[in-house]
């Protein structure tokens, strides 16, 4: 029987359409805190916590904020999610609802109980007392080691966010007998394979990368999920459906990760938390991308695979990808096959991915180079599409640019390297004047367009100066 174990209690999931996502399903149980703000994982109203596999490999559990409205319900098959509505009641308060409530924290309360669970999962956060303002973001860290970009997916309309801010650097640690912190010590629920069928469609979770890849051979029409932050959106707003849908997210086979001398291989279905936390800031140009990808909400979910998997010419990952050098193995009955990730995209939405085929790793060269760095260039500092995304990797050796590596996204069809740019770098002193030169070159790259987000002149303006920027930024 398929069921979720909400607030304690199994839920079940038969009969239930297999396009719900979760948050309908929820709200339909009667659990009603969550609500819909936007329906593509922006505003956080739906935020819940799902009990996830601790980031650093240990048999233990973290409570991890998910955008509800992107999830399928079917996709929590097996699994645990605590509402606001299982943190505390109105005669016995949860530490997070009570700092919201004394502090000021709500004032319509349509986006509250999104922010508590939001902050609760901040709360729970198992090296939060040793974190104490000194984290990659210690300039948003209170001094509780409470992280304010915990609650950056989460937005408000009324309250204002200072006495949301208040409410978090006001909280203690977790106090002996609190049940969901107890819940940390012992491991999460394990994925369970899922077979589920509605009059319209399936929703399957393979037990083995095997099983996935006989399911795609055989249905090559189907639609791969992971976190489902894209397909979920596709669901919600441009009313998508598929015969048959196919989750990927918790196959082992790709959710490896290994660091030697040669390589970083990061399996397709971690999550992009999960690769930020594992990598620990081993590739600072990796930190800056992840920390501009979505929210936190929407990290807990997406991953590399998914963003690749998409071929959008906007996703975030593949500028800073390409500037590394990185490769995609890609996973059939066939056997095995790695492509560089130049190599990859092959027009608008398409790759060199034949149908059957997974991306199960990206492989990432090292040394990886002394200046990298990524820009984005965005309506919104966080939480946004980008209108422009640069990624940089260059070697610079006495002065001299030995090699350059850029990559660039938003300004044509596809992702694409920056290969003009790149030969005026190399060879060239690291100067000012190089620089400029190149910046001209870089401007004149892509084939941008005019959108709702910017115009091809401020994109093909936006690629200029980021490169000039870069040169200041290692300067300084």
């Amino acid at each position: 029987m398929a069921e979720i174990v909400v607030n304690g209690e199994p839920r079940a999931l038969d009969g239930v359409p297999l396009h719900t996502n979760a948050l309908d399903f929820l709200r339909g149980c009667g659990l009603t805190g969550a609500k819909e703000g936007c329906a593509e994982g922006e505003c956080g109203a739906c935020a819940v916590m799902v009990a996830r596999p601790a980031p650093d490999g240990s048999a233990a559990t973290e409570w991890t904020a998910v955008n509800s409205c992107l999830v399928p319900a079917a996709a929590l098959d097996g699994q645990e999610v605590v509402t606001v509505e299982g943190l505390g009641a109105p005669d016995s308060l949860h530490p997070v609802q009570h700092e919201m409530a004394v502090r000021g924290g709500s004032q319509c309360g349509y986006c509250t109980p999104g922010f508590v669970c939001s902050m609760a999962a901040e709360f729970y956060r198992a090296d939060r007392a040793a974190t104490n303002g000194t984290g990659p973001h210690h300039d948003q860290w209170g001094p509780n080691g409470f992280d304010l970009h915990a609650i950056s997916g989460n937005l408000c309309r009324c309250t204002g966010y200072r006495p949301i801010k208040d409410a978090a650097f006001a909280l203690g640690f977790p106090i002996a007998g609190d049940p969901l912190a107890s819940r940390r010590a012992t491991a999460a629920p394990a994925a369970v394979a899922t077979r589920l069928r509605d009059e319209e469609a399936a929703y399957v979770r393979p037990a083995s990368l095997a099983e996935a890849l006989a399911t795609l051979r055989d249905h090559e029409d189907a639609a791969v999920v992971a976190g489902s932050t894209d397909w979920g959106v596709e669901v919600n707003l441009r009313g998508r459906r598929a015969d048959l849908v196919v989750a990927v997210d918790r196959l082992p086979e790709l959710r490896g990760f290994s660091v030697d001398r040669q390589e970083i291989r990061l399996g397709a279905a971690l999550t992009l938390s999960e690769v930020e936390r594992r990598l620990d800031g081993r590739l600072p140009v990796i930190s800056a991308l992840t920390s501009q990808f979505g929210s936190p909400l929407i990290r807990n979910s997406a991953t590399l695979g998914g963003n690749l998997g998409t071929g959008s010419p906007i996703g975030d990952s593949p500028p800073v990808l390409l500037a590394l050098d990185a490769a995609v193995v890609l996973e059939s009955l066939d056997g095995t096959r790695t492509v560089p990730l130049a190599d990859y995209f092959t027009g608008y939405r398409q790759s060199v991915r034949r149908p059957g085929e997974l991306i199960a790793e990206i492989v990432i060269p090292l040394p990886v180079s002394g200046v990298t760095g990524f820009h984005k260039i965005a309506k919104r500092r966080f939480d946004d599409i980008s209108s422009v995304a640069v990624g940089y990797a260059i070697d610079v050796v006495d002065g001299v640019v030995r090699r350059a590596r850029i990559g660039m996204g938003g300004v044509a069809a596809t992702p694409l390297r920056g290969l003009a740019t790149e030969a005026a770098l190399e060879g060239s002193p690291w100067t000012a004047e190089t620089v400029d030169r190149a910046a001209a070159v870089l401007a004149g790259e892509g084939t941008p367009i005019s959108d709702q987000r910017s115009s091809a002149a401020y994109r093909t303006a936006m690629l200029g100066q980021s490169l000039r920027r870069l040169f200041e930024e290692v300067a300084a």
